[in-house]
């Protein structure tokens, strides 16, 4: 279980300078933005409306000096933390929580905050997310999609991921990347595209032409859900003497193709996909390569509807990756709830109105005074 927040948060790097015009401490601001957060305000105004709205229960454990900051204080002072190291304080919140990975699947990919573009670029976040536990482990912003090849290296690098299995789409798919899972104790799964045309069309060939002949292990599954019949064969080969390119990749054991078939009223569609992997077994293989899109599920996509995380035009300075850090902890919070099978959406609300419940979500044994 996640342990309370705050002490992570407390010792960030406070980027204002020590004057008598610093009326408010960093923990304050961050800890009462988180606490709005994870009760549903997504605008700066709405979170100084929390605070105003909540300050004898903040009292309880912040100091708030000079009350409750202004929504143009809290806005610029989170956007002046500096992200790398509000970075390093999450990750080291969710270490503490979860301090080994062995047996998780650490899935990886990139998400666009589409409210924060500016006249330069749009702020991209790269994030590792457990998808077994549903926590985000870490997060790091970059300029734009193309640095998430830069990126993932770094990322990694955050984890222990000794004994994990990590997956990663076609734009991680690089052998410096695949030679750092390895170097770091775990397996992986990449998604294989036109990123590599050649690597792409032999092992296309390849697996196509020996499914047809019968010469690979197969893992079948078949869902039906609203009206859509989707049936999945993974096929898997680990005879790779023929591959020029095998030395290439670090721990390469096998190839992978998924075929999806949907059925949705008389239409029915057919895709291929590829993947390099460093284990053989099909059925694991095959259960991998699915719950890859929990982090498109469980996360992207509850940022978007329920964080509201793509309307947010939030963008100066750093403000908008780190709002997004604070999304993924208030994220982090609710999806340890295990007492129930509520929405998020629900959870939030309930952050919202019912005390004792968003302390248990914070503070895990409400340990602060309620007054």
């Amino acid at each position: 279980m996640l342990p309370n927040p705050q002490p992570f948060f407390a010792d960030l790097p406070d980027p204002r300078r020590e004057t008598r015009n610093k009326l408010h401490k960093l923990e304050d601001i961050v800890m009462i933005t988180l606490c709005a957060v994870l009760g549903g305000y997504e605008d700066w105004v709405s979170i100084e409306d929390f605070g105003y709205a909540n300050e004898t229960w903040l009292r309880g454990f912040l100091e708030l000096p000079n009350g409750i900051p202004s929504h143009d204080t809290l806005s610029d002072v989170i956007g002046r933390i500096n992200g790398d190291t509000f970075a390093k304080a999450f990750s080291e919140w969710v270490r503490a929580g979860l301090p080994e990975l062995a047996g998780h699947q650490v899935a990886i990919d990139g998400k666009s905050l589409r409210g924060s573009r500016g006249e330069d670029a749009t702020v991209h976040v790269i994030s590792a997310f457990a998808t077994q536990a549903r926590l985000v482990l870490a997060a790091k912003a970059i300029p734009d999609k193309a640095n998430e090849i830069t990126a993932i290296p770094g990322l990694l690098a955050q984890l222990d991921l000794t004994g994990a299995v990590v997956t990663i789409d076609a734009m991680g798919c690089q052998r410096n990347i695949a030679k750092a899972i390895i170097d770091q104790g775990a397996d992986y799964v990449l998604a294989l595209k036109e990123n590599h045309p050649t690597l792409h069309e032999d092992i296309k060939l390849w697996l196509d032409d020996s499914d047809a002949q019968g010469h690979v292990r197969m893992h079948p599954t078949v869902e039906k859900d609203h009206g859509r019949i989707e049936t999945r064969r993974t096929v898997v080969s680990n005879e790779l003497d023929w591959l020029a390119q095998k030395e290439d990749w670090c721990g390469l054991k096998a190839v992978a193709m998924v075929e999806s078939i949907r059925e949705i009223s008389d239409k029915v569609s057919c895709e291929r996909r590829y993947y390099l992997c460093s284990f053989t077994d099909v059925t694991r293989i095959a259960l991998t390569i699915r719950h890859h899109w929990a982090i498109e599920n469980q996360q992207h996509w509850i940022l978007d509807v329920q964080f509201g995380e793509d309307a947010h035009r939030t963008r100066k300075d750093h403000s908008a990756a780190n709002l997004g850090l604070i999304r993924r902890t208030a994220l982090n919070l609710l999806q340890q709830d295990t007492s129930n099978k509520w929405s998020i959406r629900r959870r939030k609300m309930r952050s919202l109105v019912d005390l004792p419940y968003r302390e248990t979500r914070l503070f895990k044994n409400g340990l602060i005074a309620t007054t």
